[in-house]
């Protein structure tokens, strides 16, 4: 089986302004450090521009992908392990801290569903910046090729 360590990064030029996400799976044997995750197998990657949002939106928008795409294609896997760097999207999803942006609830409520119908146990980590560098750049890139 394994485990899933997903990076999940979303960023906003202008916050709110042009916005995009990354997002990088990684499949790993359970013995896997957490440093040696990067030489691991990626199974998934996502680039993409998701209009004018401020980075909160863009950081949920990113999880949201990525639990989709973990929704529609792992249903039978040991664990997994979402990372990101937005500590507040981490302890809002892991309802640690209210959640007072109507907008924000929105975002976390549908997070919740998805999960709902994942039978997999799912845990959220956050990281700081430089750990979350794969991600971040699909984020860049998908910002850099929607600029003219």
């Amino acid at each position: 089986m394994g485990i899933l360590r997903i990076f999940t990064d979303g960023g906003s030029r202008g916050n709110p302004g042009n916005a995009g996400i990354g997002i990088v799976v990684f499949k790993v044997f359970p013995e896997t450090s957490f440093d040696e995750t990067k030489r691991a197998e990626v199974i998934y990657e996502h680039s993409g521009f998701i209009g004018t949002a401020t980075n909160n939106e863009a950081e949920y928008k990113a999880l949201i992908k990525a639990l989709e795409w973990l929704a529609e294609n792992f249903s039978d896997t040991e664990a997994v392990e979402v990372y990101l760097d937005s500590k507040l999207v981490v302890e809002q999803i892991n309802k640690n801290w209210k959640i007072k942006d109507s907008r924000m609830m929105g975002f976390a409520n549908n997070a919740w569903k998805i999960l709902e119908g994942i039978g997999t146990n799912v845990k959220f980590f956050h990281i700081r910046r430089e750990k979350n560098s794969e991600a971040d750049a699909l984020v860049n890139q998908a910002l850099d090729a929607h600029q003219s």
